[in-house]
């Protein structure tokens, strides 16, 4: 079984000129997909192997589409280190961005 999943990065508050030169920095150093934001498909992990979610920062949000036909995703906070269960049972772990 497959799930998708979409994730959101927590960005600190910056000014005006700071995000537009991060903006043009992260498409030039990723064009198809710069934020990080298109749906992912993963197989489903396990308490002992969850799945690997990798960001930049100590927390992220991420929502699991539990099932394929599902019209709702289920958003959880994910905490460097610290595996986390979907309601639907699947396991997720953030990792540091290689």
């Amino acid at each position: 079984m497959s799930i998708k999943m979409m994730s959101r990065h927590i960005e600190p508050v910056l000014s005006d000129s700071q995000r537009i030169r991060l903006e043009i920095q992260e498409k030039l150093r990723n064009p198809d997909n710069p934020f990080n934001m298109k749906v992912c498909q993963f197989e489903a992990g396990t308490q002992n192997q969850p799945q690997r979610i990798p960001s930049n920062f100590d927390s992220r949000i991420v929502g699991c589409i539990c099932q394929e036909e599902s019209e709702t995703i289920s958003w959880m906070w994910l905490h460097k280190g610290k595996p986390r269960r979907c309601e639907c049972g699947h396991w997720f772990i953030l990792v540091e961005k290689a």
